[in-house]
């Protein structure tokens, strides 16, 4: 089994950009779901937070699964799953496609700090 991928980055497009590489890297294999995950879970830091927010992602893989977690420093800022995007809507789609595309995903929050986290096959 490989060890994690952990990456401390200030969240900016070009940062999402450079996490998907880098995660694309690490599987060794296509990962579509899971660079559209992280992107998602990136884009909804710069979002609600703003430009240059410190994260942490860490990707880890088992046998039969792979764990996305990106990790903020806003624990107040949580992420709230809205079933009634409309097909015109600019944003509130990000959390439906992680949860259509994850078998399980949550929040684990903790004082400083939560880590949204999805897992995938």
């Amino acid at each position: 089994m490989r060890p994690p991928l952990t990456l401390e980055l200030l969240a900016t497009p070009g940062e999402v950009r450079e996490v998907r590489r880098e995660i694309r890297a690490y599987a060794a294999e296509p990962c579509a779901d899971l660079e559209l995950c992280v992107s998602e879970l990136l884009t909804n830091v710069i979002r609600h937070l703003g430009e240059g927010v410190p994260v942490t992602v860490r990707v880890s893989r088992t046998r039969d699964r792979t764990r996305l977690e990106v990790t903020d420093p806003d624990p107040r800022a949580l992420p709230v799953l809205c079933r009634t995007s409309d097909e015109n809507d600019e944003s509130g789609r990000g959390l439906a496609l992680l949860d259509a595309l994850s078998l399980r995903w949550g929040v684990d929050q903790w004082p400083g700090s939560k880590t949204v986290w999805c897992e995938l096959h």
